[in-house]
Order: C-alpha cells, then sequence, then structure tokens
C-alpha cells in the first residue's frame, strides 16, 4: 500500500470512529429517526431491507416471518412506502407461488429497470437446496414471477449448494447479482457473484457464475465471525463498493465494507466494522445487520439495515445517511431527514 493510499485509509478510519462514536452514543437514548418494523406478526419483526424509488416514492420491501393468520406458508415479503426516506406505511404483502416458494421466500434485493421494479430473493425452508428466485412488478406491488425460478444457486466443491441473501447492480452492460453461500459443512457463510446480460429475462439460463472455484469474500477478521452475507452494492467513481454483513444475526452482526474494480476481485477498507453493533442501552445492542445501499437520485447514499436490542425477539428496520470523502464512504448522520 502506498502512502498516500495508507494516509487516506488512516483518516477514513479515524474519522468513521468518531462518526459511529457519536452516532451511537445518541441513539442510546432514544430510538432513531427511522425505527420500522411490521406487526403484523404480533411483535415488531422486520429484517433485511431493500429500498428503491419508483413512480415518485420510495419503496421498501423486507422479511416478514411467519405468522398464525397469515394466508401462506413460511416467510415472505413485506412492503412499504414513503415519501421521506424514514417514515414507513405498510402497503402490502407477497403470497408465496409456485412451487419454489412453497416452505416460503424472503431477503429481497430490489432494482428498477426501465418502468419495472426488479425483486431477487431466496427460498426459505429448503436448507441447501435454497436458491434466488426473481419477480419483477409495474406497480410496486403485485409481481410477476419468472417461469424458471430458481434462476441462481451456485455450483463448484467448495461450496454446499445453497444461495440467499441476493443483491444486484448494473456494470458494464451487465446485471451482476451477488448472493452468499455456506461451505460443505453448511458453517462458514461466504459470498459469490453471477452475471446476466441487462437486456435478458434475468431466467436461469442467462446467469454465469463469476467464481467457480471459490467464494470472492469469506470471514477472516476476529469481528466476521464465521459468516459475510447480505452484500449490499453502489457505484461511486467507476468503481464498486460492497457493504457487507459479518458474523451471524446477534453474534453481534455488524457491517463491514470492500472494494473492488471488476466486481469479482474486493479489498476491505478496514479491519474494523463501517456500522457497529450499538452499546448497551441501545436499540441495536445485539446488532447492526444485513445492510442495503440506497443510491437516490439527487445523489445522496443512505445505509438501510436491521438492528435488536433482544437478540433476535423482534428486529427493527433503520437508516443512516453515507457521505464520501476521497473516495471512500463515511456515516453522515447530521444529514439523517428529519433532523
Amino acid at each position: 500500500m502506498d502512502t498516500m493510499r495508507a494516509t487516506t485509509l488512516l483518516t477514513w478510519l479515524v474519522g468513521i470512529g468518531a462518526t459511529a462514536a457519536v452516532c451511537f452514543a445518541a441513539e442510546s437514548a432514544a430510538p432513531p429517526r427511522m425505527h420500522f418494523a411490521d406487526t403484523a406478526s404480533g411483535r415488531p419483526f422486520s429484517k433485511d431491507p431493500a429500498v428503491v424509488k419508483f413512480q415518485g416514492r420510495y419503496w421498501l420491501y423486507y422479511s416478514l416471518p411467519p405468522y398464525a393468520e397469515k394466508a401462506t406458508a413460511g416467510w415472505s415479503i413485506g412492503i412499504a412506502t414513503s415519501d421521506n426516506l424514514v417514515d414507513w406505511t405498510k402497503a402490502g404483502e407477497l403470497q408465496n407461488t409456485g412451487e419454489a416458494e412453497q416452505k416460503g421466500f424472503c431477503a429481497p434485493g430490489a432494482i428498477v429497470l426501465g418502468e419495472r421494479v426488479h425483486l431477487f430473493y431466496q427460498t426459505y425452508g429448503n436448507g441447501p437446496r435454497d436458491a434466488i428466485c426473481h419477480a419483477w412488478s409495474e406497480n410496486g406491488i403485485q409481481f410477476h414471477r419468472n417461469a424458471t425460478n430458481p434462476i441462481v444457486r451456485p455450483t463448484g466443491d467448495w461450496n454446499c449448494g445453497r444461495a440467499i441473501d441476493a443483491d444486484v447492480v448494473v456494470w458494464n452492460g451487465r446485471l451482476l447479482l451477488y448472493w452468499a453461500t455456506r461451505d460443505p459443512d453448511f458453517k462458514i457463510q461466504m459470498v459469490g457473484v453471477s452475471a446476466a446480460p441487462l437486456d435478458s429475462d434475468f431466467s436461469r439460463d442467462k446467469w454465469t457464475q463469476l467464481n467457480p472455484d471459490g467464494p470472492i469474500l469469506k470471514p477472516e477478521l476476529p469481528w466476521e465471525g464465521r459468516c459475510i452475507e447480505a452484500s449490499a452494492m453502489a457505484q461511486r467513481g467507476g468503481r464498486l463498493y460492497m457493504f457487507y454483513a459479518g458474523s451471524y444475526n446477534n453474534e453481534p452482526q455488524q457491517i463491514g465494507v470492500a472494494v473492488s474494480d471488476d466486481g469479482v476481485q474486493f479489498e476491505r477498507l478496514s479491519d474494523r466494522p463501517f456500522l457497529p453493533n450499538g452499546p448497551p442501552g441501545s436499540w441495536n445492542s445485539s446488532e447492526s445487520g444485513h445492510p442495503y445501499l440506497f443510491q437516490d437520485d439527487d445523489g445522496r447514499d443512505w445505509l438501510f439495515y436491521q438492528g435488536n436490542n433482544d437478540r433476535g425477539k423482534t428486529w427493527y428496520l433503520s437508516v443512516v445517511p453515507v457521505a464520501w470523502k476521497e473516495g471512500l464512504p463515511v456515516l453522515a448522520p447530521e444529514q439523517l431527514p428529519g433532523r
């Protein structure tokens, strides 16, 4: 690493540590401005946020757990809308459709392409057979499933064949789809990527796995434990940034950042979390996890994530602004809407 790059990284580390300390000290006294949870299951419980701007409104897609009165089995995806990114109103729920979703589905990644919202999400309840599915909508609520679902599952003897936690980003005329999988012993969670032509229908035969021989990112740092998952992709300055969740839920899970010039080879920006869990007494003391990086059309970036303080009995969604200094992301809590 050259001197200039090392200095920039040191500045990033010092800055993010100070900003995070201020942010979480404030949050320990009261819930954040955005503190959203769906209560359909009888308790506040929403996970795995994904946000887009579509038809003049913001749309939030999130994982919704099974509950007694639910019309279909297992996990599903909830939908909420907002005019300001922090105050959300539930707008609906997706129902299980087709054989792939019969045991449940969740963890959406979302993107607007043309006049449609596209969701890329995982099946749930099938162990190593869980895989990524695709659906699209022209109104944000009613979704048409891809007839070839599931569309992506990994190959190679380095993984168990499972794919979860999808996110997508447009890159050099292709759609890159990032997913998490586990090793053959089903213990270590790690990340891979597949690509499809941007002008395709994203059916199963359109995808090519870009990492056939091993993961593009796997847990290596102490705070990452045995898990890297929930890739949240962003473009900035001709580079791809991956905000990712390190460690399994409530261990605690925290959020890191890595960067790439080709979408496959990634380098961590730090050996510490970008967004840590909160201190004792805060709403997210058990974790800050499963990120989603939303880039608004006004040029501002927003990091959505999940948290709780009771080791997963409840789950809330929140958001912090992300600013950029010398090509590196920094938290900017003073820019949060409503403050």
